[in-house]
C-alpha cells in the first residue's frame, strides 16, 4: 500500500491511495467545472440523476451491453498489474465494454506512464466530484458512471454489473449503433420513454477513440523491471452532440475524432462528460 499527499493542478491537495479504500479528500475541480459549464451553455438538454430510462419497444437497434467498466490505473502504480489483468478478462466478455484510462498523477515516482492523459485524470476527478465522495486512487474501476471499486475486486465488480445502475432489466437502457461509411460516423439511436422528463441535464454522445494493446518494458518506478502490456487503451473522448431523448442520427467525421494509435472507436451515451451511462457500442463495421 502506498499513500502520498501531493498538490494538484488546481491548488489544492489530494491524497491518492493505492491498494487501499478510497480516501474522502477535498479538492477543487475547476477545469473539470469549466468543461461541465460550457456543456451546459450550449445544451440544456438531458435528465435528473433520479431518472429510469427504458428504450422504445419499437426500435430495431438491439443491444445486448450491460456495463462500461472504466479503469483508472498507471504503470507507475505498483497495486495496479492485478487490476490491468483483470481488465483483459471484461474485455473478452460480450456484454461489457471494458476500457483503460492511464492517469498521470504517479508520474513523480520516476516513470512517466508513456499513456496516461491529463485528460483522463480529470475524467477520475470529475467522477469523484460529481460522486460527492472525493475518492480519487488507483487502481480504481468506475461502472457506468455511478460506482467505483478497488480495480481488481472482482467479486464487487462483478455483483455491480449483475445490479446495474441504470436498467433493471439488465442491459443498458438507450440502444445505441455506431457504423462508418465513407469516412463518417453515423450514430443512431432509439427514443426514451420517458423522453419528456429530459429537461435540466445534459445528455451527450461522446465517440472513444481506442488502442487495442500497447507492451511496455518499464524502466524505473514501482514496476521497474517488469514488461506490461495493456488493452483498450484510451487515446481521446469528444463530445459529438447531444440527445432529447427521442430517435436521432448523427453524422460524424472519422477524421474530427481520430487520434494518433487508437485502432477501434466506440460510441457513449452519458450525462455530461462524467455521469450516468445509459447507452454504449462498438463500431460494428
Amino acid at each position: 500500500m502506498k499513500t502520498n499527499s501531493k498538490t494538484n493542478p488546481f491548488g489544492t491537495k489530494l491524497i491518492f491511495r493505492a491498494f487501499s479504500r478510497p480516501h474522502s479528500a477535498p479538492h477543487q475541480l475547476t477545469r473539470a467545472l469549466l468543461v461541465s459549464s460550457i456543456l451546459t451553455a450550449l445544451v440544456a438538454l438531458g435528465f435528473s440523476s433520479q431518472t429510469t430510462f427504458a428504450a422504445d419497444s419499437t426500435t430495431s437497434i438491439n443491444s445486448n451491453t450491460k456495463a462500461v467498466v472504466e479503469l483508472f490505473t498507471s504503470q507507475g502504480c505498483s497495486s495496479c498489474p492485478p487490476a490491468d489483468k483483470l481488465l483483459k478478462y471484461y474485455i473478452d466478455r460480450k456484454d461489457v465494454i471494458a476500457l483503460s484510462f492511464p492517469v498521470d498523477y504517479w508520474d513523480y515516482l520516476g516513470w512517466p506512464d508513456t499513456f496516461a492523459s491529463p485528460m483522463n485524470t480529470l475524467r477520475q476527478r470529475e467522477y469523484a466530484h460529481k460522486r460527492g465522495d472525493g475518492a480519487v486512487y488507483t487502481p480504481q474501476v468506475v461502472i457506468n458512471g455511478v460506482a467505483h471499486y478497488v480495480g481488481f475486486n472482482k467479486r464487487k465488480i462483478d455483483a455491480s454489473i449483475g445490479k446495474n445502475h441504470n436498467n433493471p432489466k439488465g442491459s443498458l437502457p438507450v440502444p445505441l449503433r455506431l457504423s462508418l461509411q465513407n469516412d463518417e460516423f453515423i450514430i443512431e439511436t432509439g427514443s426514451a420513454s420517458n423522453s419528456k422528463n429530459l429537461s435540466k441535464n445534459e445528455v451527450m454522445f461522446w465517440i472513444v477513440a481506442v488502442q487495442s494493446s500497447g507492451t511496455v518494458n518499464i524502466k524505473r518506478g514501482e514496476n521497474s523491471g517488469h514488461k506490461m502490456t495493456y488493452y483498450n487503451i484510451v487515446r481521446g473522448l469528444t463530445p459529438v452532440g447531444s440527445w432529447n431523448g427521442k430517435p436521432k442520427t448523427i453524422r460524424v467525421s472519422k477524421k474530427s475524432v481520430a487520434k494518433p494509435h487508437a485502432d477501434k472507436y466506440l460510441v457513449l451515451l452519458q450525462k455530461g462528460s462524467t455521469g450516468q451511462i445509459i447507452g454504449a457500442s462498438w463500431l460494428t463495421n
